[in-house]
Parts: structure tokens; sequence; C-alpha cells
């Protein structure tokens, strides 16, 4: 089949040769002429990227013509705004050639149900002309198809009519994306619903009649004809339909500019279309047996995922099914003998049973954490082999070795999804029973709970399902699925973006329609924050937040902040109402006082961000905008070590210069950092973790470098964030790191020795060779940083947190002997050498930090260990 969307003569907006549009819009109508070819071709689906994880990948003029309309410049020019005009314009006319086209669909679908009333009436009589199981297959969801289209017509057509270029629409084509589970029930039956057809039409010549006249309405210029269409030509159909959503949905796109607030809706809607296309790509063996419990016949399903389940202290991996009227968590069975997959049912709550609030005698939740250690093994297992089998690729070995270094990487990153996430969401049966999920984001926490919440609110209380009819719905799921991996890089193209590794300088600039988005349930004159997350080894993290703006629904933060990225594909942005009442707290959750207000992210697109210019962007959320601007420098560049060259200053300059010049054995930066994060910091959730604001940490360098005598008074008034930022950002400007170049090799190569012994006899005689001012310093850093490990329970940072943030700082060798690559042209992914470099720095520091003391050899060392004098 044509990947491109049909158009009728005539009927095409046509381009005139000044470019512009005539006024008739595109038409998304069906040629009844080319039902019976693209009859024969409908197995031959377009191929669309079923990666569950990935943002659409859009056409490249799709994507530049995205890009124009995008208000992404700092600066648009009287041109750029006569194309964000134009484009504007243009999205009105592809939506109504989207009205017209569901017009003739809605048509198709009416002729389809006409004859069924009759039929099924007749069919109770002594004279039937089918039997109710007949009609029930040949007629399979043809009426949830047409009330779907149906509702989804009625929400469009006033929308169109009162039309401006902020009307949005997206959330229409978002909610008819999440009912495709409908499609796919509809698709399963198709061959079936044709070949019941035919027979009946062999057998009984009254319905052979009747399938070969079936009148199809034609509302054209305003007059209402009829067509004669058969049977078999209309129930097609639907199945050409769905597999042209993608291409509506990429029209629709390409008009519509990055900072409206539609295009996150029409870019999720794109994203569930192509998966389900996909799936039914993957699956060409014809699949029967598409079974929907009676009662549930108008049950549709709105969210799938793979989610990790605490159970009894055990971490289990299920498959949650959220439809119109219940939740389902299920599991996913093994296969065997190469039989097709299946689920089991664990348990279900009918959405009007389910709450979040807990019962006042219910024990608190204990989530078993996986160590960190464990968790970065896995993380050095996936790198090994995702080079490895680039490796065996590029060599063209043999697929039975490709084949086994796949199973391998799908086992650890399998165990990777069910040991990290460590965020609870409680849901509770009004029976008392309760269930705990383990999110790896407040991101994904809060959208499970909003569409639950949403849902419920529109649900009606329905009878308990029997076992037989729990089996039946079980069993349906396979085939009504959108999610259908688990979320892993092995499920990705080979040539898809492994992520960006480097640093993302991020402005978080203002926000604005928080007014108009406030409820009841939030203050009218909130405090406001935003927290950054990004991800790594497709798990998110929290990296920066914003101060608390007080008293405003129009904040204004201006704040920059320099996030890590390892492998990164997406920024996430969530917007939360500061709690100071602590008895107001949100029990919902039981975790957090704070309320989410809103919630967006975009992909890190890396042709967008390889330029060395600030990009500004616009997050859209329920309403909300939040602006924003980013700069990305890639991890070649930003991991240079410069050689000294200031005889001035404290950044940059060598350690014993500093410690000589102020007569000291732990630079005065050094001391004064971390004085003042033990006096306030030591409880701060993400402590060195979490970036601090860059302007602040700015502000900082050059009062030390300048020797200013106000920076103690600077430093009080500044977030504790910034003064970590700052001490890290000290070390890693350092022109040698503190380790130095010339022993770094040895301390990589005795933290690989397996004999406990000779291990810590390597590590500690070369810790004792370091030169005098590196070792105190060095000493001095490593009490304070265990000191901040006993609070671990608080700020949530353990020895492993933290010898992650500090190793590549205090280790990363200078260039000439660092293993990153020299060619800026070369990406660098999770699986290089980087990586395994990397970690191991993070494997130095931790030995050091685990060791209860660090014993010297002589009085002389002891003198320079224990003295009071820094």
């Amino acid at each position: 089949m044509s990947q491109s969307v049909q158009m009728k003569s005539g009927d095409m907006s046509q381009s005139g040769p000044d470019g512009h549009y005539t006024s008739t819009p595109p038409s998304y109508g069906y040629d009844a002429d080319r039902a019976e070819e693209q009859r024969r071709h409908h197995d031959i689906l377009p191929f669309i990227d079923d990666s569950p994880s990935s943002s659409p990948h859009l056409s490249s003029k799709s994507r530049s013509s995205r890009d124009t309309l995008s208000s992404g410049s700092m600066e648009s020019s009287k041109s750029t705004e006569c194309d964000l005009e134009k484009g504007l314009e243009m999205r009105k006319w592809v939506l109504s050639g989207i009205l017209a086209s569901e017009e003739t669909y809605l048509s198709h679908l009416e002729a389809l149900l006409l004859p069924m009333k009759p039929l099924k009436a007749a069919a109770t009589t002594s004279q039937p002309v089918l039997t109710v199981a007949q009609i029930e297959t040949i007629f399979f969801k043809v009426p949830e198809l047409y009330e779907i289209h149906k509702e989804f017509y009625d929400g469009l057509l006033p929308r169109v009519q009162q039309w401006s270029h902020h009307q949005r629409v997206g959330d229409l084509f978002q909610k008819m994306a999440s009912q495709l589970g409908v499609y796919r029930a509809f698709v399963d039956n198709y061959e079936l619903a044709v070949e019941t057809a035919e027979k009946c039409c062999q057998a009984n010549a009254q319905f052979s009649e009747i399938s070969e006249n079936l009148k199809v309405r034609s509302p054209k210029d305003g007059k209402d004809t009829t067509a004669k269409n058969s049977l078999e030509a209309l129930l097609y159909k639907p199945v050409d339909r769905v597999t042209r959503s993608t291409l509506v949905l990429h029209d629709l796109l390409k008009h519509t500019p990055t900072s409206h607030p539609d295009h996150p809706l029409l870019q999720d809607a794109l994203r569930i279309s192509q998966n389900f296309l996909s799936s039914i790509n993957e699956e060409s063996a014809p699949r029967r047996q598409s079974m929907m419990v009676k009662k549930g016949e108008n049950r549709q399903l709105l969210k799938d995922s793979f989610m990790v389940e605490l159970v009894e202290g055990a971490r289990k991996l299920r498959h949650v099914f959220l439809f119109s009227d219940l939740l389902l968590c299920t599991k996913l069975k093994k296969q065997i003998g190469g039989k097709s997959q299946q689920y089991d049912s664990k348990w279900y709550i009918p959405l009007t049973e389910l709450t979040f609030q807990s019962p006042e005698d219910l024990e608190p939740l204990t989530v078993p954490q996986v160590p960190d250690e464990e968790l970065d093994s896995i993380k050095v297992k996936i790198s090994h082999l995702r080079s490895e089998l680039q490796r065996e690729k590029r060599a063209n070995k043999g697929s039975k070795v490709i084949d086994r270094l796949r199973k391998k990487l799908s086992e650890q990153e399998s165990l990777l999804l069910l040991m990290s996430p460590s965020m609870p969401l409680r849901l509770y049966h009004k029976n008392g029973k309760s269930y705990a999920f383990l999110m790896s984001s407040d991101y994904e926490r809060a959208e499970w709970r909003e569409v639950l919440k949403e849902q419920q609110k529109k649900c009606i209380k329905t009878p308990s399902l029997s076992s037989m009819e729990l089996q039946m719905l079980t069993s349906s799921c396979i085939k009504l699925q959108t999610v259908h991996h688990i979320p892993l890089s092995i499920n990705r193209e080979d040539d898809e973006c492994p992520g960006l590794s480097g640093f993302l300088n991020v402005i978080v600039h203002s926000a604005c329609g928080l007014k108009q988005s406030l409820s009841e349930s939030f203050s009218s004159s909130p405090n406001l924050y935003c927290t950054l997350e990004v991800d790594s080894f497709g798990f998110f993290s929290n990296k920066a937040k914003t101060r608390v703006y007080r008293y405003t629904t129009e904040p204004k933060w201006n704040e920059e902040f320099e996030i890590d990225l390892e492998g990164s594909q997406t920024l996430r942005l969530l917007c939360y109402e500061k709690c100071y009442n602590k008895t107001k707290q949100n029990k919902d959750d039981g975790e957090s006082t704070d309320r989410i207000m809103g919630k967006g992210q975009l992909p890190l697109d890396p042709q967008i961000l390889q330029g060395k210019d600030w990009q500004r962007t616009v997050i859209p959320m329920n309403g909300i905008e939040v602006k924003l601007s980013m700069k990305f420098t890639s991890r070649e560049f930003s991991l240079k070590r410069m050689p000294s060259r200031k005889p001035m200053g404290v950044f940059g300059v060598k350690l014993s210069t500093v410690t000589k010049r102020e007569r000291s054995k732990v630079p005065y930066i050094v001391r004064q950092c971390v004085e003042e994060i033990e006096r306030r910091g030591m409880e701060e959730v993400g402590i060195y973790r979490v970036s601090g604001v860059a302007t602040d940490i700015q502000a900082l360098k050059t009062a030390f470098d300048t020797n200013n005598k106000d920076v103690s008074v600077m430093m009080s008034e500044m977030d504790v964030n910034a003064i970590a930022g700052t001490l890290k950002l000290y070390f890693r400007e350092l022109p040698e790191p503190l380790f130095t170049d010339e022993l770094y090799p040895n301390f990589a190569g005795g933290i690989t020795l397996t004999d406990s012994v000779a291990k810590e006899s390597c590590m500690l005689n070369l810790l004792l060779s370091l030169p005098e001012p590196n070792l105190v310093t060095f000493l001095f850093l490593l009490d304070h940083l265990k000191r901040v490990a006993e609070k671990e329970s608080v700020n949530k940072m353990s020895l492993h947190n933290l010898a992650t943030v500090f190793g590549p700082t205090l280790l990363r060798p200078s260039e000439k002997d660092s293993k990153i690559p020299a060619n800026p042209t070369q990406p660098i992914s999770m699986g290089d050498s980087w990586s395994q470099e990397v970690m191991s720095q993070v494997q130095v520091l931790l030995y050091f930090l685990q060791l209860e003391t660090i014993p010297t050899p002589d009085s002389k060392r002891q003198s320079i260990l224990f003295s009071t004098e820094v």
C-alpha cells in the first residue's frame, strides 16, 4: 500500500505558482473505486518504528517544515512570522480536510450498521437470515468504531467552525489514538468477518442481495445522495482507515508549531499510532479468537505499560492495562515451543472501587533498595555488551553470535528495568487490599495518577467479572496491547541515536498560563518551582531544581543549570506548588507535600543541539507554558583539562601553587565550601547531585578568583546547591587531577586486583605517594563526604552516589592520558571505552570512601595527616 495519502481529484488543495494554497482543504476521503485493489494489498502495511520510548521520527521534509514553524530561535524575522502565519492557516485547512473525511467515514459505518438491526431482529424469529453468532462475527466492533468517530467528529466540528490560531484539537486526536485497541480487535477479526460474510452470501440469497446493495449517504454539495457499496468494500474501510492514521497526524504535525500546546499531544498520538501499526506489521500470521466479555463490549483500553510491582517485598515485572472501567494487572507468560504470547491475570480493581487514600491502620511501605554498586555493575555489563554487539555487526559475524549477544543484553537490561525504580505509587481497593508499583520518576507517577483519576470521573459501576470473563479479558490483552516490548535498547533500530553524552546548559526563563490552569485545589497565589529530569540507561533522575518563586502565577526564574548527560534522549520538566503547611500535605502519595501543577518533555535532538548557539523553546503542559533555552557541549569538549596559564586566581591553577600562595595545606575555596555545606546542606536532598544555578556558581568563581573579601557573605545568601557546584567546578578545572596524571593508570590498575590484601597495600601506597597538597586536600574532602553519607536517610546520597559524582572529577586525567576520543565528530555513546573508564574512576574513589581509616606508615606522613593547620 502506498504510504502517501490518496487524494480525490479536485479535492486536494493545490499549490499555485506563487506557492500559496488554494482555498480547498486537503481531502482524507477514500476512493470507493480503489477499495478492491486496496483490499488485495491490505497486508502490506507501511513499516513504522515501534520503539515505545522514542519520539516520532518525522521525515526530513516534515521536520524542516516543523522547524520553520517553531518558535525556537531567539530572534524571529518577518519572514519567519509570515511562514508561521501561513503554517497556522494551513493547519485549519488540514483540519477541514480531516473533518470532511470523518463525515464520509461515518457514512460508511452507518451503511454497515443499517442492516445490522433488522438482521438481529430476524435472528430471533422462525425464519432468520443469519444467526446471532454470524451477525456478531460479521459486524464485530463496528458499533464501537462508529461511537468513537462520532464523538471525535462532534468534538472537532465546533472547534473548526470557531477557528482561531490558538484553537486546540490535540486532546481529541490523543483520545482517538488511545482507543486504537478497538481497531486491533476489528483487524484481528477482519478476515474471519469477510470469510463468514462470503459463506453466508452463498448459503442465503436474501443476505447476498443485502450485502451487494448497501446504501452509503453522500452529503456532497449539501445534497443527500446515496451510492451502492458492497459489504466487503465497506468492511475494508476501517482497515484502510487505521493504516492511514499516522499520515493524517504527520500532516497536522507538519503545520503545528513546536510551541503550540497541541504539539506534544499530537506527537503522543502519532507515537501510539506508529506503535500500533508496527505491531500489526510484526504479526503477519493471522490471529484469531478475538474475544471480549459480553458485558464489556464497550470496554476500551486507555493505557498500558510494563511496570514493577512490589509483592511482599519482592520486585515483579508486570504488564498493566487500564480499561475504561477497570485496572488489570497481568504477568507475561514465558513462551514455550514457539507458542504465541499469553498473559496471566494477577488481579484487577474496578475503577469505581479504586482509591489513592490509604486506610489509617495500613503499615508504611518499605521499598527494598538495590545497592547502587549492583546497578552500576549491570550498567557496566550493558555497556560492554553493546560495544561487543556493535563490533560483531561491523565485522559481519554470523547471526548466531549476534543473537547470543542480543539475548545476554536483553537479560541485563530486563534486570536493570526490574531493579532500578524506587518511587512508590500505591493503589487501594475499597475492600482494604493495597497494591504498590515502583516508578523511576515523579513524571510517570503523576501521569498514571492523572489518567486514573480522570477516568474515575467518567466511569460507572460495573459488575464483578466471573473467572471465565476475567480469563477472556486477559486473553484479549495480547491483541489490545499498545506497548509490545519491554522498553529496552535492544528493541531500537541499530542506527537510532544512542543519546547525548556531555553537558546540557538549560536556562529556565518563566512560566505563563498558570492563572487559567489553577483549580480549587491549588492556591490562588502559589509558591512555584520547577525540576528538570533527564534519562540515562532508560531511567530518569532529577538533575536540577529552580528556586521557589513566591506568591505569583507568573514566575520569572531566569536560572541557568548545567546538567550532566549520559546517553540521554529526553529532557523532562515538572512544575510544582510548594506546600509549607505540613498539615495540608498530599495524602495521595504519602511521600511529598508538594503538588505537581504541570509536566512536559521534549526530545534532545542532536541535529538541533549540535550548534554552539542557545536554542530557545517552550514546553507546553496542560495550558501552562514554560520557556527554556538550551545549549549542549559534547563530552569530548566538556571533559578537557586545560593547562594552567593563569598566574593568579584559584580556578584552573595548580593545587600546589594555590596552597603555597595561601600558606595552607587545603585551599581556602575547598575549606569555605565544605564549611558552608556542613553548616546547612547536609540534609539537602541530592546534595552534590542536583545542579546549582549556573549564574550563582559563576559569581562565586569570580569572587574566589579575585580574592573577594565578601565571599563568605555571598555564600551564606546563596542556594547550597550552587556552593556544591562551585566545589565540583574547582576540582574539574584543575589543570591536573587531584590523583595526578602520573599515578592515575596505577590507581585504575590497582582497583581491578582481586586479592583484597594486595589491593589494599597497592591502593594505600599509591595514595600516600601523592604530593602533599593533593593528599591532605583529598583526605579533608574524604572526611567531609563520609559525613555527608551519614545523613543518607535524609539527603539520599550514599557513598556510592558521592563516588559517582566526584570520581571522574577527582581522577579524570588530562587529555593526553584519557581514552576519550579526540575526534569531535565521533559521538560518544555509553558503549564506548569512555564509560568503562568513568566506572573505574568511580570505583577508585568508592574504595577509599569505604575504608574506615587510612593508616599512615611513618611519622612524617602522620604529621601531615593529623596536622590541625589547614
